[in-house]
């Protein structure tokens, strides 16, 4: 009598060992950062490393704790936030307008891609002197800066994105007779979205890499403000602190755009490595 029974197929992982697996990889590659927060905090308690270099870990750890209960943390951070904020959303505009009307027209292009590739090659960091002689010494030179570094990833990638597009797309959307802003909606912004998306997570990379240089200059509040208090009086745990506040925000709001991501493009098929 012919053996029925079914045998697993050979390709296949038990779920047990893929989870095991995983555990291994992920305790693998926590492995290095855990051993140099290890030595770096023996070095600090054995004195090897002086508080007036890097402050410990936990000494670290103390401040940020001191920090979030008197206030003065939060309070910078909902400030450095805002200015993000602001200076983001007018990048975000003035990029798309720029790479739609660069997009779709080669007298835009002419006119409007050479600028911005020569400004592109600038560095951005250096005109903040510039941006306080125009604008004062209040919000506006940080927001300023922060939008003008963050404009460039966003009109680059999409401009790319919608010179990608297949031209028989837009020959389909003529041929049913949909006008200049239908094709826009229908067509160039949905087969152009990817790359919008990628510019923004680059783009809010650079806003906050503007904010850090803008805030430390002429800056009576938020984060930046903080670290150039802590600078004077050698409070290299504050600094710290800040830096990774920074760093934390950074890498939540890269989260949020890929959690837009994933619902904006969840009619693309997944790529199975």
């Amino acid at each position: 009598m012919a053996d029925t029974s079914t045998a697993a197929p050979a390709t296949g992982q038990a779920p047990g060992r893929r989870g095991g697996r995983k555990l291994a990889n992920t305790a693998m590659r926590l492995a290095s950062p855990l051993a140099i927060i290890l030595v770096w905090q023996l070095a600090s308690m054995t004195g090897l490393l002086s508080p007036r270099i890097l402050a410990g870990p936990s000494e670290i750890i103390a401040t940020a704790g001191r920090l979030v209960a008197s206030g003065e943390l939060i309070t910078g951070l909902v400030v450095s936030f805002l200015r993000v904020l602001a200076g983001f959303s007018i990048a975000l505009v003035l990029g798309i307008l720029l790479a739609l009307v660069s997009g779709l027209s080669r007298l835009g292009e002419t006119i409007i891609d050479p600028p911005i590739q020569m400004l592109k090659a600038m560095p951005f960091l250096g005109l903040l002197p510039l941006f306080i002689l125009w604008f004062g010494i209040g919000e506006a030179p940080k927001i300023g800066l922060v939008a003008f570094g963050a404009v460039f990833p966003i009109y680059l990638t999409l401009h790319g994105g919608i010179r990608g597009i297949d031209k028989k797309l837009i020959e389909a959307g003529q041929t049913l007779e949909l006008g200049t802003f239908g094709i826009i909606r229908h067509i160039v912004i949905p087969g152009a979205l990817p790359s919008l998306l990628v510019g923004v997570r680059y783009g809010l990379s650079v806003a906050w890499l503007s904010l850090v240089v803008g805030e430390q200059i002429n800056a009576s509040s938020g984060i930046g403000y903080i670290i150039t208090y802590a600078r004077d009086f050698l409070q290299t745990d504050v600094i710290v602190v800040c830096l990774l506040v920074y760093a934390i925000m950074g890498l939540l709001t890269d989260g949020l755009v890929r959690m837009i991501e994933a619902y904006a493009l969840r009619w693309r098929p997944e790529v199975i490595a």
